[in-house]
C-alpha cells in the first residue's frame, strides 16, 4: 500500500449517513446556533425557511464525527503506520441548502493531495475536499480542509 492509497489521493470516500432528527437539531442549536429557527419550530415555520432546520455547523459537527470514525484502511505499507494531527483550518465553507429536520444527510471526502512540511520533518500537509448530500442527492455543505499527518 502507498501512502497517496492509504490516504484516499484521488478517491472518494463515503464517510456514513446521518439523520438529522428535531430534538438533536434544537438540542445542538440550543447550546452552539440558538437561532429561532434552530431552536423552535412555530418560530421555524414563520421564518425564511419555513420549518426547522439544522445549524450550518451541526452539519460540519456531523461531518467532523464521521470523519474520525472513519480513518481509512488498515496501514500495511513499510514504516509505521501514518498518524494523523490537528488540521490548521479550512476554507470555502458552503452551506448551500438548508438540512430540515428529518432529513438524512450523507457525508464525503475526497483527498485531494498532501506534501512534505519543511518546518516540521517527518510532517505532512493533506488537503481534502467535503461534501454532504441529501436524500435527493443535492449538496447541502461543501468545504475545503488540511490536515497534519506524521509519515516517515
Amino acid at each position: 500500500m502507498t501512502l497517496d492509497e492509504y490516504l484516499g489521493i484521488g478517491t472518494t470516500t463515503v464517510l456514513g449517513s446521518y439523520l438529522f432528527e428535531a430534538e438533536a437539531i434544537k438540542e445542538f442549536a440550543r447550546k452552539y446556533d440558538p437561532q429561532p429557527f434552530h431552536t423552535d419550530e412555530e418560530a421555524a415555520k414563520r421564518s425564511v425557511f419555513g420549518g426547522l432546520c439544522a445549524s450550518g455547523w451541526h452539519t460540519a459537527a456531523v461531518w467532523m464525527k464521521l470523519n474520525l470514525a472513519h480513518r481509512g484502511p488498515e496501514w500495511d505499507g513499510p514504516g509505521p503506520a501514518p498518524e494523523f494531527g490537528p488540521s490548521p483550518g479550512f476554507k470555502n465553507l458552503k452551506w448551500l441548502k438548508p438540512v430540515y429536520a428529518g432529513e438524512t444527510v450523507t457525508f464525503t471526502r475526497i483527498g485531494l493531495d498532501h506534501r512534505p512540511l519543511a518546518s516540521r520533518p517527518g510532517w505532512r500537509i493533506m488537503t481534502l475536499h467535503s461534501e454532504g448530500f441529501d436524500s435527493t442527492g443535492d449538496k447541502v455543505i461543501e468545504f475545503d480542509s488540511a490536515v497534519l499527518v506524521k509519515a516517515g
